[in-house]
């Protein structure tokens, strides 16, 4: 079961107190670390926190980004390289040398940054639902969705720096969130967990800047296609075919651009959407398990300090 989300100090742009939840069952187990999709928790991957079958595999770590849940900084312009590098220091912190890191959406080019800038650390990524592309038209003409449009009243608010003490992100935003996540099959369950917690944190004038911040970084962060080569841990890459925001098409054509990774492997799930351990709970996991098992042995010692 889940700890409550704590929060730990690390020195990353004078200062951050990084939230997240960590199941520690033993020394003996390898890390999984989670990383949650836009203006989502660690309460995102609670199903993960509550399996078994990955209790009993890994010490399981879930991460919330900069904008998002309990992560708090004085910084207040923040890309998902600062996240990527920030996530590294709290392994450092909790005295972890080596991880598997898994990201839905979001969570997936951070994890890809978290390969790139300490590869010893980095024993496999786990993409679910992502790209490796910026927002590019190139990128809509193979089916994705047009993140700078989806986020432009966000990010033009982020420059009004007025005070906005009664912001609130409102119900239309919640149901934006759900509809593109967990599709026409959301659950009421759904809709109230996250009805109560956005509002809880992207509130008042903090929460305000926190969610513009997190919407200029979504929509204005950089393509990794020049990196991804430069990933040399193995990448297991999973895409559901009803993912309204990333398409199949264009997990085919990134998939193969992981030239030095010993396995880049694309799992296809049909019918599964955005926030795909909605509807592929349990074919995510197996495939988690097996990707993990398949590599930490053969790793440990290629990428131990």
């Amino acid at each position: 079961m889940a700890e409550h989300v704590k929060t730990s100090f690390v020195p990353h742009l004078g200062g951050i107190h990084v939230g997240y939840r960590y199941s520690f069952t033993g020394s003996s187990l390898p890390t999984l670390v989670l990383i949650n999709p836009f203006t989502t928790t660690s309460d995102y991957y609670r199903p993960e926190f509550e399996s078994e079958q990955l209790a009993d595999k890994f010490n399981i770590l879930a991460v919330e980004p900069l904008g998002h849940g309990a992560t708090q900084t004085n910084s207040e312009t923040f890309t998902y390289w600062d996240s990527a590098i920030m996530i590294i220091q709290l392994l450092d912190v909790l005295g972890i040398n080596q991880a598997f890191v898994a990201g839905t959406s979001q969570g997936g080019w951070i994890a890809a940054r978290m390969a790139l800038l300490s590869p010893k650390k980095v024993n496999g990524i786990i993409l679910i639902g992502t790209s490796m592309d910026f927002e590019s038209p190139e990128s809509r003409e193979l089916g994705c969705w047009n993140g700078p449009q989806a986020t432009s009243a966000l990010v033009t608010k982020s420059a009004d720096f007025r005070p906005h003490d009664d912001f609130e992100p409102g119900s239309g935003y919640i149901d934006f969130l759900m509809e593109i996540g967990y599709g026409e099959k959301v659950t009421p369950d759904l809709i109230q967990i996250w009805s109560k917690s956005i509002p809880k944190i992207y509130s008042g004038d903090v929460g305000k800047k926190l969610i513009c911040m997190a919407a200029v970084c979504l929509a204005s962060r950089d393509g990794l296609y020049a990196r991804v080569p430069h990933i040399r841990c193995p990448v297991l890459w999973m895409q559901g075919t009803n993912d309204v925001v990333f398409s199949v098409a264009n997990a085919e054509k990134e998939i193969k651009m992981f030239t030095n990774a010993p396995e880049a492997k694309l799992v296809v799930m049909e019918g599964g959407v955005h926030f795909l351990s909605f509807t592929h709970g349990k074919e995510l996991e197996k495939n988690i398990l097996e990707f993990t098992e398949q590599w930490a042995a053969k790793l440990n010692g290629e990428y131990s300090d």
